[in-house]
C-alpha cells in the first residue's frame, strides 16, 4: 500500500543515521539521547539540512563529521539542546538563594550553568537585588550555555509581556521596562539587571572552562537529566573546586546528585552543599 502524504518523509531517516546523531551529540555535548527521541531529532535536524541544501541525512552527517560544512557543528548542537525555561522555574530555590546571600560577605559571585534564553540568571538577579534592596548589589553572575542561539536571546534581555504574566505586578515595575509603539507587548530588562550579568558560551563536557575563581552558588537545574551517570560525576567533580566552603549547589527537581557526588550533601529540596571534607579542602588557607 503506497504511504499517505502526511506520513512521507521529505528526507530518508533510518536507524543507522539515528546511531550516528546519538553518537555525535553524546561526544560532542555529552547529551544522551532516548530510543524515543527519533522523530525529535529527525524534525529539528531536517531544518540544517534544509539550510544547508544537503539532500540526505546520511550526507549530511559525512559533511559534518569531514568538517566540510564549517560552524555547522555549532547549529548541529544548537539544534539537539533543549531549552525550557521560565521566570522563577522551580520557585522554591529563589528564597533560599536570598536567604544565603544575606549572609554572606561581598562581592558575590555566582555561576548559572545553563542558562538557555536568559529567565533563570535574570531571576537569579532579581533575588540578589531584592535581598539587599538595590538595583546595584555588588554581585556578578555568570551566564553560560552551549547553545549560542539562546544566548543571544539572553544578552538582548528583550521578552514577550505573556512570558512575565507569573510575576507580580512589582516585579515587573521594578525589573523591566515596558515597551511601546511597535514595542508594544514588549519588555526589556534594566540595565542594571543586564550589567550583572556575563554572558559566556561554555560546554560542560569541554576540557577548559572560560571561568574561574569559587562561586557563592551554582545552578546547574535540568541539565544532568539529559547526561548519564558517568558524564555527570565527571561534571559534578568539577564543580567542587568552584564552590566556596559554605557555597550552594541548585539542581533541578528530578534531579539527584547524592547517588553521584561523594562530596555533596543535601541541604535542603534539590539543593546541595559541600560535604564536611569537601569543604574543609575548599577553605581558604588562615594567613
Amino acid at each position: 500500500m503506497p504511504q499517505s502524504k502526511d506520513t512521507v518523509k521529505e528526507f530518508d531517516f533510518n536507524a543507522r543515521d539515528f546511531e550516528r546523531v546519538r553518537a555525535l551529540i553524546y561526544k560532542r555535548a555529552g547529551i544522551s539521547l532516548a530510543d524515543s527521541k527519533q522523530e525529535m531529532v529527525y524534525s529539528r535536524l531536517a531544518r540544517r539540512l534544509r539550510a544547508t541544501g544537503i539532500g540526505s541525512f546520511a550526507k549530511y552527517l559525512d559533511e559534518l563529521e569531514a568538517g566540510h560544512l564549517g560552524e555547522e557543528w555549532e547549529s548541529f548542537t544548537n539544534a539537539l539542546t533543549t531549552n525550557l525555561t521560565s521566570f522563577f522555574r522551580e520557585a522554591h530555590h529563589f528564597p533560599l538563594l536570598a536567604d544565603h546571600v544575606k549572609g554572606k560577605r561581598e562581592p558575590l559571585t555566582i555561576w548559572c550553568s545553563a542558562s538557555s534564553t536568559g529567565e533563570e540568571p535574570y531571576s537569579i538577579a532579581m533575588t540578589v537585588c531584592e535581598a539587599f534592596n538595590t538595583l546595584t548589589p555588588n554581585c556578578q553572575i555568570v551566564a553560560t550555555d552551549i547553545d549560542t542561539n539562546v544566548l543571544a536571546t539572553a544578552a538582548n534581555g528583550v521578552y514577550g509581556m505573556d512570558r512575565l504574566d507569573k510575576m507580580s505586578a512589582e516585579r515587573q515595575r521594578r525589573f523591566f521596562l515596558k515597551g511601546k509603539g511597535d514595542r508594544e507587548g514588549m519588555a526589556r530588562v534594566r540595565p542594571e539587571l543586564r550589567n550583572m550579568i556575563t554572558f559566556k558560551q561554555l560546554n560542560l563536557l569541554a576540557d577548559s572552562w572560560p571561568i574561574s575563581g569559587q562561586f557563592d552558588a551554582i545552578f546547574c537545574r535540568n541539565v544532568m537529566i539529559y547526561f548519564d551517570k558517568a558524564t555527570q560525576r565527571k561534571i559534578l567533580s568539577r564543580f567542587v573546586p568552584l564552590m566556596k566552603p559554605d557555597a550552594l549547589l541548585f539542581a533541578g527537581h528530578s534531579e539527584n546528585f547524592l547517588y553521584v557526588s561523594e562530596s555533596l550533601k543535601l541541604r535542603g529540596k534539590t539543593v546541595y552543599e559541600l560535604d564536611d571534607a569537601a569543604a574543609r579542602k575548599a577553605s581558604p588557607p588562615r594567613t
